[in-house]
């Protein structure tokens, strides 16, 4: 266990306050964030600047990584606070570089990848084959704190369903 201190030891912190962004979707990005602490939403807007929600995180967690969430080093998503969050990053190519180095510390992250994937095709699953209260069902026994914690147009967004469905779905 003596490679964790280490492997700590290359993380940087940095606090978020409510509202801010942790990455903007089209610029540049290269790191890997754990969120230690705090509420965290991933977004992706169209050109006519309609934002859809992809991702909710509620640390600890790590976040989705970073060769899932951009392309050619650029952000395919916004990652914005829903509440104050406290977050530690690595350059990505710095992690690698550990990975390559160390055996446990290629199984975790390697572990967290195949996470990230799976349930990246849970929710594609849920979209494409489930109807809106079956989606609310599916969210709330994979996410079971999440829905005191989120929006609910956040997570209507996230589901694919309007907040008004989202509203009706729920006084039933």
């Amino acid at each position: 266990m003596s490679f964790v201190d280490d492997f700590a030891s290359h993380w940087r912190s940095k606090p978020l306050n409510k509202g801010a962004h942790l990455v903007h979707q089209g610029q540049p990005e290269s790191d890997e964030f754990i969120l230690l602490d705090g509420c965290l939403a991933s977004s992706i807007c169209d050109q006519d600047g309609k934002e859809v929600c992809v991702g909710l995180y509620v640390g600890p967690c790590v976040v989705t990584p970073n060769i899932a969430r951009t392309r050619g080093a650029v952000s395919l998503v916004s990652i914005q606070a829903t509440r104050e969050a406290s977050i530690y990053w690595i350059d990505t190519d710095r992690l690698t570089s550990l990975m390559i180095e160390s055996e446990p510390i290629r199984n975790w992250a390697n572990g967290i990848l195949r996470d990230a994937l799976s349930e990246k095709a849970e929710r594609e699953w849920c979209l494409a084959a489930l109807g809106g209260a079956e989606r609310l069902n599916w969210f709330r026994q994979a996410f079971p704190s999440h829905e005191d914690i989120f929006t609910h147009s956040l997570i209507a967004s996230f589901l694919g369903i309007t907040p008004v469905t989202m509203s009706r779905l729920r006084a039933r």
